[in-house]
């Protein structure tokens, strides 16, 4: 009898360890289930929070789209990047979400843009020529032609030069998100950014190279470049600031952007 109680003692042991380890196990995936929960909480109220960042970034690039690609496919892309950054944000190793979640958006954006971009040899070629042809004119005259006299020059109509603008523009933002071998003045970083006291002098010159570059635009110009790059205006809003249609301030922004660099290939080279 008292083996039997003592056997029922010991049973009851092991049930009320099991009872607390189930407990226990219960109360660990509990509390993974509620951290899950809370991240993925913290999670959608981030994509939710910077959602606009995607149209802002899209916006940007619009001018860049080319069939088949519509504004659509890079709000979806974007908001891929945006969701793929908030699963992968650590903020123990990396910057503020803000920032990380701008680099991912825009990332998968311009993945996406390099995707269906295609310049044609026939394409480069011209480009390459108009290049050619505007340097050896601003090397001649001291100026960059106008558009109606690179045009003239080149044997070709106006509307084909602003095709091969806006073509340039593309292959250049593609390649290096800016222009030629040189920063966008949306991208130029201060002189302070950089590190040694070389490369802080070479930035210096450089942003006093593109400011006097910039000035020496005609107005029109100017007010596009200073209107979309420092006021940060899309170029619907510029249109409307000017009264003309949009594919208009396209041409001239890509006009713009062609007599910038030929300007600072000039500089670059030392002429």
């Amino acid at each position: 009898m008292a083996t039997k109680t003592k056997n029922t003692a010991a049973h009851q042991l092991v049930e009320g360890q099991v009872i607390e380890d189930n407990q226990a196990h219960l109360k660990t995936a509990a509390r993974r289930a509620y951290s899950g929960q809370k991240k993925q909480s913290l999670e959608d109220e981030q994509i939710i929070e910077l959602l606009p960042m995607v149209h802002k970034i899209a916006q940007r690039v619009v001018t860049y789209l080319k069939p088949p690609l519509s504004y659509e496919d890079l709000i979806s892309t974007g908001t891929v990047g945006l969701v793929k950054a908030a699963r992968d944000y650590d903020p123990s190793r990396q910057a503020e979400f803000k920032t990380y979640a701008y680099i991912r958006i825009k990332g998968a954006i311009l993945d996406e843009l390099r995707r269906w971009s295609f310049v044609p040899p026939n394409v480069n070629k011209q480009i390459r020529e108009t290049l050619r042809i505007s340097m050896e004119i601003t090397e001649q005259t001291g100026n960059t032609p106008t558009d109606a006299e690179l045009a003239e020059k080149l044997g070709i109509t106006i509307d084909k030069l602003y095709e091969t603008f806006e073509n340039a523009r593309a292959q250049h933002f593609l390649s290096i998100d800016g222009f030629g071998d040189f920063p966008s003045p949306g991208n130029l970083p201060t002189a302070a950014s950089t590190t040694t006291p070389d490369k802080r002098v070479e930035q210096a010159e450089l942003v006093d190279r593109l400011t006097e570059a910039i000035q020496q635009l005609d107005e029109r110009q100017r007010q596009v470049i200073l209107l979309y790059y420092q006021q940060h205006l899309t170029m619907k809003q510029i249109a409307e600031v000017f009264n003309i249609t949009e594919p208009r301030v396209s041409q001239l922004h890509a006009s713009a952007l062609f007599n910038l660099s030929v300007k600072l290939r000039r500089w670059k080279d030392g002429r």
